[in-house]
């Protein structure tokens, strides 16, 4: 099966079990501080996973684009992308696990061919705060799963959740392919890594709400999440050595064979993190929230994607200006798809080009300066000075100078480098801060409050600099919001004070915040604020502050503007070129 008929096999199945197909949402996530990219099909659909009413009903599916970095040093092995698309279905407080599992295997055996033979599953073993899953175990077996191929395993493996410190959660159990290679031990299994089983599919089942005193109780609602990548589930049903060694790389990796002159065979390592990092920078920068490379947030993961790009065509004798080249073979395979990629064509090759650029003119320089570093110390650790040298003077992100450092099994004073770092300039949260979440940063009154701030910030601003201001982002904790908007120049005190009287205003007179669902084409000729270029839902969500605001959103919000206090910007700075930034708070 090609990758366009499992996605479209996967969205008839569950539209057939009474499923509505809903949105691909943007890559860059809402009113989300815990990560900066979307990184599985549930995360746009925490709110409703909390308890707010979806409007397409209880049952719903689609295929999400998602970017995952926790694992990138792992990129280049059998199985590991920064870049994928999740399958994905939920029954929000509807069917529960028999129905899920039965789902799942039933599209897994019957309508992708998969031998039932090759599966295995692990299930949640239990602990002193939660009873083990034993409903879980029983229904695998009574589908003919074979005991020795259902494995009870721990909250690392098997539990999801909460979002927050508080909230819903519960077990998951996870479905594995058996690539038939020889067990590494007689203990080998799903939960081991030598790549004997690869998962495929997740189903969650929060069935808890786990509260402020660390204990659970049993959920009202209960809620079903599941998420299947399209790409490991090509490599199951075709029967691929890896997940490089299929449709969905093919292309990328014959091009960059053409521009080296080098064989893929040969240089296996290189060649994949080549061709996934340029693929997730195509994604970042064609999104239709794209953003473009720089030292924070969203932006500096690109900047550090691409410039790991660079290092390795430089490996490969591959001159810079070709990964426009590469580029092109992403944006020609995915645009039918994906119409954005093709929408921002030429921006996302501009900004590849001028990144790859700018990094190769220092780039040899800073890998001389390395092997010299490395020459006159003659140390097991390279000083957090030397690496913050390595980024100040030549651009090398922390990343590149630990991989360097890997190669010659050197160690790297992160502590230092971070202390230099910290000194130097605030930029973007790194390494572990980028584990997945999901959602709010808690579903505080606080963070509520502020995200109804948000739309009337959005209203104002509109109000001030007309239609053409588009939010290209926002993130918000229980303390402050933060709101980027598309505008080429910095605000005087005069519009900030502005923005602020007329947000202040709205607060005062205390409107009533009325959520209604509409038809997408409702809402259109509504003049609702709304990305319209993407692919919405049939019926949406429409938050209404008298005739002040209207906008598309999942909400949560307040009852009353009079809830929110009084707004105040505390700062307003650029955020990327094109891009301003207003950080605000409720006294």
């Amino acid at each position: 099966m090609t990758t366009k008929e499992i996605r479209r096999s996967f969205i008839d199945y569950f539209k057939n079990k009474g499923h509505k197909e809903i949105r691909n949402a943007s890559l860059i996530p809402e009113n989300d501080p815990s990560v900066l990219f979307t990184t599985a099909g549930m995360h746009p659909l925490v709110p409703y996973l909390l308890g707010e009413k979806h409007p397409q009903g209880k049952r719903l599916v689609n295929v999400q684009r998602c970017i995952r970095t926790a694992d990138i040093d792992e990129v280049g092995d059998e199985t590991h992308l920064t870049f994928f698309e999740m399958l994905g279905n939920w029954s929000l407080g509807d069917y529960f696990k028999k129905e899920s599992i039965e789902m799942s295997y039933d599209f897994l055996i019957n309508h992708l061919g998969i031998d039932a033979n090759r599966l295995a599953v692990t299930v949640f073993e239990g602990d002193k705060s939660v009873v083990r899953d034993v409903e879980t175990y029983e229904i695998w077996k009574a589908l003919g799963i074979p005991e020795n191929k259902i494995f009870y395993c721990g909250r690392k493996e098997n539990w999801w959740g909460p979002a927050g410190i508080t909230g819903p959660c519960g077990p998951d159990t996870e479905i594995f392919i058996d690539t038939l290679k020889e067990k590494c031990s007689d203990e080998c299994g799903p939960s081991c890594s030598c790549g004997k089983y690869v998962e495929i599919w997740n189903n969650v089942f929060m069935e808890y709400n786990k509260l402020a005193d660390g204990t659970y109780v049993v959920l009202e609602q209960k809620n079903v999440d599941t998420g299947m990548g399209l790409e490991r589930i090509y490599f199951a049903v075709n029967n691929c050595k890896t997940v490089y060694d299929t449709e969905i790389f093919i292309d990328i990796l014959n091009k960059i064979e053409v521009v080296s002159g080098k064989k893929y065979s040969e240089n296996c390592k290189a060649f994949r993190i080549i061709a996934d990092h340029i693929k997730t920078s195509v994604f970042i920068l064609g999104d239709e929230k794209g953003v473009k490379p720089s030292n924070s947030d969203q932006g500096y993961i690109l900047r550090r994607l691409i410039r790991r790009a660079c290092r390795y065509l430089k490996q490969l004798d591959i001159e810079h200006y070709a990964i426009k080249e590469i580029a092109l073979v992403v944006i020609e395979q995915y645009g039918d798809v994906y119409p954005s990629l093709i929408n921002g064509k030429y921006l996302i090759l501009e900004e590849l080009e001028k990144e790859a650029t700018s990094f190769s003119k220092t780039l040899s320089r800073g890998l001389k300066e390395f092997l010299k570093i490395i020459e006159a110390n003659k140390t097991e650790i390279l000083s957090g000075d030397n690496a913050f040298k390595l980024y100040d003077t030549y651009g090398f992100p922390l990343e590149i100078t630990m991989e360097l450092c890997r190669e010659k099994g050197i160690a790297v004073d992160v502590e230092g480098f971070n202390e230099r770092f910290r000194q130097h300039q605030e930029l973007s949260r790194v390494g572990a801060q980028f584990k997945f979440k999901g959602g709010l940063a808690d579903n505080s009154f606080e963070t509520t409050k502020l995200h109804t701030a948000t739309h009337l910030l959005h209203a104002a601003l509109r109000n001030i600099f007309g239609d053409n201001v588009k939010q290209m982002g926002s993130n918000i904790t229980h303390e402050r919001l933060r709101f980027d908007f598309a505008f080429e120049r910095k605000l005087t005190d005069e519009e900030i004070k502005k923005v602020e009287q007329i947000v202040n205003k709205a607060i005062e007179e205390s409107i009533d915040v009325i959520v209604v669902d509409r038809t997408l084409e409702e809402a259109k000729q509504d003049n609702v604020i709304g990305l319209f270029e993407s692919k919405y839902d049939d019926v949406v969500k429409i938050y209404y502050m008298g005739n002040f605001s209207k906008e598309m959103c999942g909400g949560p919000h307040v009852n009353n503007t009079s809830e929110l206090g009084k707004f105040k910007i505390i700062k307003e700075e650029s955020s990327s070129a094109g891009v301003r930034r207003i950080k605000a708070i409720l006294e």
